[in-house]
């Protein structure tokens, strides 16, 4: 199962930085500007069938660079010198618990129950073990957390993702993700709450200060990157990490120099390949299921039932051992005071 990580300070991921809330695609310097140009130039030319309006996203990418260089990323500097950095993972884990509703909610819409039973489990304990989500009690106990929303939602419907967006402040989506953006809102709790998203928005703007710099540094022209990074991360999120190439038709001619791979397909550069099994023939004395034909097993549709109460079964008994776990410090703690207070 694919369990992307996002965890408030590990920085490691750059495609889900991308992702973050307030201009958090966007980035400048001067070394690129002449590249950004001649890019734009070619771009005219030769216009991207995901991007057909290259040139307003290219404006609205500009306002976005000059709103971060400008007031975001010093903001996020001060929020980052002033604040401890368990604090920073606290609040991190705060909001990212937050979204466990939405992540339960898209689970049951997309038909994962099973995994719908497990995000139920970790939400759970972390907002009440976890005081509201500030520690994530649920990883320890093995309930590691998966990224849904309504955009997925929709890719599941069947519904497609439309030209490539670049909104003033949001940065970079889609015109299905973009519509999505308004459910997800509606559905979590954190929208009602005065200036959560103020200081959501800081926070997700300092987790992201590592993989900026690594698109100003590394990319010839950040704008191509961004998008290219985006929808791919985008199409591996709704596949739910597979790795077929044919899920990544993302074509970057004319826009990224390649050097040595000039005489491959871009995109056969960039799209992970789907790594070939060998399967081991079975022995001829094994004895077969029911439901074996050849070398295949025929799954009944009533197993797969079956694992889903059992996973949340299991889910909701580490919950409840947690629970008991924590009552027995609690009581432990209680007797130690009423001793203190004898003596």
């Amino acid at each position: 199962m694919y369990k992307p990580t996002y965890q408030g300070n590990s920085q490691a991921s750059l495609l889900w930085a991308m992702l973050f809330t307030g201009t958090l695609a966007v980035t400048g310097c001067a070394s690129t500007d002449k590249k950004g140009v001649e890019a734009t130039s070619a771009a005219v030319k030769n216009v991207e069938p995901t991007d057909p309006y290259e040139g307003f996203n290219r404006s609205m990418y500009g306002f976005n660079m000059g709103l971060d260089k400008h007031l975001l990323k010093p903001v996020a500097n001060g929020y980052k010198a002033i604040t401890p950095g368990f604090m920073q993972t606290g609040v991190s884990n705060f909001f990212t618990n937050l979204k466990g509703i939405n992540v339960v909610l898209n689970d049951v819409l997309q038909g994962k129950f099973e995994q719908g039973a497990s995000d139920t489990g970790r939400f759970l304990t972390n907002s009440t073990i976890g005081l509201l989500g500030l520690f994530d009690v649920a990883s320890d106990l093995g309930l590691q957390g998966n990224v849904e929303d309504f955009g997925q939602t929709l890719a599941v419907w069947g519904v497609d993702q439309g030209p490539y967006l670049v909104l003033p402040v949001l940065g970079p989506t889609t015109v299905r993700d973009g519509a999505a953006i308004v459910v997800d809102k509606a559905a979590n709790p954190g929208t009602y709450l005065p200036g959560t998203g103020v200081v959501e928005g800081i926070n997700d703007r300092a987790n992201a200060e590592g993989a900026l710099n690594f698109i100003d540094e590394a990319a010839l022209d950040p704008y191509v990157f961004t998008r290219e990074s985006f929808l791919q991360y985008r199409t591996n999120l709704i596949n739910d990490g597979k790795t077929d190439s044919a899920t990544y038709d993302l074509d970057i001619d004319g826009d990224v120099d390649v050097g040595e791979l000039s005489s491959a397909k871009p995109k056969d550069a960039i799209a992970p390949q789907k790594p070939k099994v060998e399967q081991k023939p079975k022995a001829d004395n094994a004895k077969k299921s029911p439901g074996h034909v050849g070398n295949t097993i025929d799954v009944k549709s009533g197993d797969s039932t079956v694992q889903a109460f059992d996973s949340m079964s299991k889910s909701f008994d580490d919950a409840a051992l947690a629970f008991e776990t924590a009552s027995d410090k609690m009581d432990q703690l209680s007797k130690k005071k009423r001793r203190h207070r004898r003596r």
